[in-house]
């Protein structure tokens, strides 16, 4: 009689385990579950059981502890259905197999000013550009403000102008504003970072990081030869060096309502530090957000005894170069004559 009654209850027990094991009956659709970060597999197999996906939390617990499984389980988003194996859970949550988050692309091209950026990102967000434009003027409450070193100059058109690189980013949809600038600034330190021994160059040319923007967002807008954009760099440390005007027309089209195919003598007598007709020195800022290329250049720029440069106007983009006002004068008519 024991006998029997033995193995009756271990019957029972198998077929407990057994029919608690089993897929719970595929019913309506899947359910989102979310592993936070420091949860045990104890607390994610009571959750399973929660959310209808298994039967049995204390079986799911004993298959982990038999299987020697749990340990790696990863957190986020999970979508999952009644009627998953165990096997199949334990997999998906080792493979950290979350629900992919919809995101939205956009892209900032090289050379882009702040306020193109900022019409770019309300175009692509759905959100005022003035917003974008207010964080982009005092980086309130942004990490890498502080981290670059971004000086707080009253002289300065748009504090941020030049530390937006220039890229293809992929975000979250419903990243803030606050995020989405600061993205954009993270790949600036990560871009830099990728130069081997940037910082070490930038304190043997005696520069800040700044400063090396500013002349790199100087190339970024005049050159578009790729190869002459470490000689054009070189042309304006030249200039800085003897204490000449860069004259970079550049940076009075910076200061236009909307840039002009060719500035006229009126143009250039405009008055703000960024004038570099008016000025000597460097402007007080970036114009612009330069691409790796430019800020490479402008980190390495190429020796030469040149000090002026004029655009071919042969359709090429390219540039002849000088070494006199002279020599500058017959390549502004070689250039002239190229358009005939």
């Amino acid at each position: 009689m024991i006998l029997l009654l033995l193995v009756v209850l271990a019957g029972a027990g198998i077929w407990y385990i057994w029919n608690g094991m089993k897929p719970v009956e595929p019913s309506g659709p899947a359910v989102k579950i979310t592993i936070e970060k420091g949860m045990g597999s104890s607390e994610i197999a009571d959750l399973l059981e929660r959310t209808g996906i298994i039967r049995s939390a204390l079986l799911f617990k004993g298959y982990l502890k038999w299987t020697n499984e749990g340990s790696q389980f990863k957190a986020g988003t999970y979508s999952a259905a009644p009627g998953a194996t165990y096997d199949n859970l334990i997999a998906r949550l080792n493979a950290g197999d979350v629900v992919k988050k919809e995101t939205v692309v956009f892209t900032i091209p090289e050379g882009y000013t702040v306020k193109q950026i900022a019409d770019r990102l309300a175009q692509t967000w759905g959100t005022d550009a003035a917003l974008f434009v207010s964080l982009m003027d005092t980086g309130a409450e942004l990490r890498e403000t502080d981290l670059l070193g971004i000086p707080q100059d009253k002289g300065i058109r748009h504090r941020l102008e030049g530390y937006l690189f220039p890229e293809t980013y992929e975000l979250v949809k419903g990243s803030t504003p606050q995020q989405i600038v600061e993205k954009m600034m993270e790949e600036l330190e990560k871009r830099l970072d990728s130069v081997s021994g940037w910082q070490a160059k930038l304190k043997a040319r005696g520069l800040t990081l700044h400063e090396l923007l500013t002349v790199a967002s100087l190339v970024e807008r005049e050159v578009v030869v790729d190869s002459e954009r470490p000689l054009v760099a070189g042309v304006i440390y030249n200039r800085l060096d003897k204490g000449q005007k860069l004259e970079i027309d550049a940076t009075v089209q910076y200061l236009l309502p909307q840039p002009k195919e060719r500035l006229l003598y009126k143009d250039l007598e405009v008055k703000s530090p960024y004038n570099t007709y008016r000025n000597t020195g460097l402007p007080p800022g970036p114009i612009c957000s330069p691409g790796l290329a430019s800020i490479k250049a402008a980190l390495e720029p190429e020796a030469s005894d040149y000090y002026y440069y004029v655009t071919k106007k042969d359709g090429s983009h390219a540039h002849l170069f000088a070494k006199t006002y002279k020599e500058h004068l017959a390549n502004i008519q070689k250039s002239r004559e190229a358009a005939q």
